[in-house]
């Protein structure tokens, strides 16, 4: 169930049964020459979707802006300022666990807001552990859908070293897969694009990556081997979900 798609009533219900949550959040940037921009976004939401249809799980609103200010310099692709992603966590926690949430699971699809969606939720349990009030539990996890062992498995056998690091063939696979009308054939030149660290400033880093590629060919990439990244990545994010609420 999609908390947009829902009514109070229907959320209140779920509540009785169930206290637990699954919000995807990527990002809005670029995913070089063959890449839709919202494929941080839209890889975790359609895996979240998937969770939500199939184990009834209570799936949230994509955060689907994140801390990329590295891509800036290629047009289209959107950053918030770490600040503002932990207030905007901080607020949307909150208001859940306000609700009666206990277990809010983020489903991200972005490497580069790991360290903010961190901070976020040291934030928030700061400012339970430091109230002056008793508050209920509240139990918070990440979890990378591009790191899940079945996904990381199904990449190296597909592509091997071409998979790269950034606009990589698996996740625009699953991009395609999720949104087929992104679908696009494009060449790239060279076909491997060169690697390297993205810990730059927005011009650096268009310098080292001209097309937006970090080591990666998704050329390779294919609709097909998005259903079975999708499959992968529901199994991964089931099986960490699950243990996020036995283990709390």
């Amino acid at each position: 169930m999609r908390l947009q798609h829902a009514t109070w009533q229907e959320v209140d219900a779920y509540l009785a049964h169930s206290t637990g949550i699954i919000l995807p959040i990527g990002s809005t940037e670029q995913h070089g020459p063959n890449g839709p921009i919202g494929t941080d976004a839209l890889c975790p939401e359609a895996i979240a979707w998937a969770l939500g249809e199939r184990h009834g799980v209570l799936v949230g609103p994509t955060q689907a802006v994140g801390v990329a200010q590295h891509h800036l310099a290629f047009p289209g692709s959107l950053t918030l300022r770490p600040s503002t992603l932990v207030a905007v966590l901080r607020d949307t926690i909150e208001s859940l666990a306000h609700h009666g949430f206990t277990h809010v699971f983020l489903l991200n699809g972005h490497g580069g807001n790991i360290a903010t969606v961190n901070a976020a939720f040291a934030e928030v349990l700061a400012e339970r552990s430091l109230g002056p009030e008793a508050v209920g539990e509240l139990h918070l996890q990440l979890f990378n859908w591009f790191a899940g062992r079945r996904g990381r498995e199904l990449a190296e056998s597909l592509y091997g070293e071409a998979e790269g690091s950034h606009a990589t063939a698996s996740e625009v696979s699953l991009a395609w897969y999720a949104a087929p009308q992104t679908v696009r054939d494009v060449a790239m030149s060279p076909r491997r694009a060169p690697a390297g660290s993205a810990q730059c400033d927005a011009r650096t880093f268009r310098r080292r990556f001209p097309d937006g590629r970090m080591g990666s060919d998704p050329s390779l990439a294919s609709a097909e081997h998005g259903a079975r990244f999708l499959e992968a990545g529901v199994e991964d994010a089931w099986e960490a979900y699950r243990a996020f609420l036995e283990g709390a």
